[in-house]
């Protein structure tokens, strides 16, 4: 029988925006399983692990990306599994963002996104047990108000996921994206510190979620490493919500 607590043992797993909130947890949790983890974030680690690595890396900037990618695969001894988990958020509606705005998410949010995965596709192939997850959101799919540019940008990520696995899937390499609801990071927090209502805003996230509370990190990080997991051997090409039943439950008031 498998081992569920060690089904990383052996493999080497990069993350990126991995100092806090998702991608910290999921760092965590895939060290606990057994993975040697290096984070790339472009800011210092909230609460650093003695067992994982952290480089400083700007994936807008392709050269250190490659860089780091490089460096991270070199230290490990190769590369198993990569998480797209860096990414930023922006509100309003189509016409809340000027074009450097727009410009400058999508640069992140997606083409971040590439930069990584281009610059690990030669490790990944390297490996028996290759694995790529992207961190789309449940915006991709539902519309929500005031998240034009965000809801665009995770669009892109969650439709460059299925080109993504249609590409590599005959190389070895899985490639899957979570899509979480509103969660309990420190993005959503400093959202909330913005508003003009803190209270009443907070209590409307939590209200359009059926569950009736915000989506924890280590949620989100355990779907994450289902997917990027040896024992899912056979799912690839999958969008996985993690969103307090938003997407799938129609709830009387």
């Amino acid at each position: 029988m498998a081992d569920f607590n060690k089904d990383f043992m052996g493999l080497r797993a990069i993350v990126t925006g991995g100092a806090s909130g998702i991608g910290a947890a999921t760092a965590l949790m895939l060290q606990s399983r057994g993975a040697k983890v290096t984070v790339l974030d472009r800011q210092a680690p909230i609460n650093p692990n003695a067992g994982i690595s952290y480089l400083n890396c700007d994936i807008q900037n392709r050269q250190d990306v490659d860089r780091c990618v490089s460096e991270s695969a070199s230290t490990m001894g190769g590369l198993d599994v990569l998480i797209n988990n860096a990414g930023i958020g922006a509100g309003g509606d189509v016409a809340g963002n000027d074009d450097s705005e727009w410009t400058r998410v999508f640069d992140v949010n997606v083409i971040g996104t590439a930069r990584v995965s281009a610059a690990a596709l030669p490790y990944l192939k390297e490996s028996k047990n290759a694995s790529v997850v992207n961190v789309s959101s449940l915006v991709a799919l539902a519309g929500i108000p005031n998240r034009a540019v965000y809801a665009a940008s995770k669009g892109a990520v969650y439709a460059l996921t299925l080109a993504m696995a249609a590409d590599h899937v005959r190389e070895g390499i899985r490639v899957n994206c979570v899509l979480p609801g509103t969660a309990d990071t420190p993005w959503v927090a400093r959202l909330l510190a913005d508003a003009a209502d803190p209270v009443a805003m907070e209590k409307a996230l939590i209200a359009r979620q059926p569950l009736g509370r915000l989506v924890a990190p280590d949620e989100i990080a355990f779907a994450i490493c289902y997917l990027a997991s040896p024992l899912a051997g056979s799912t690839t090409g999958t969008g996985l919500g993690v969103d307090g039943g938003i997407m799938g439950l129609r709830l009387p008031n």
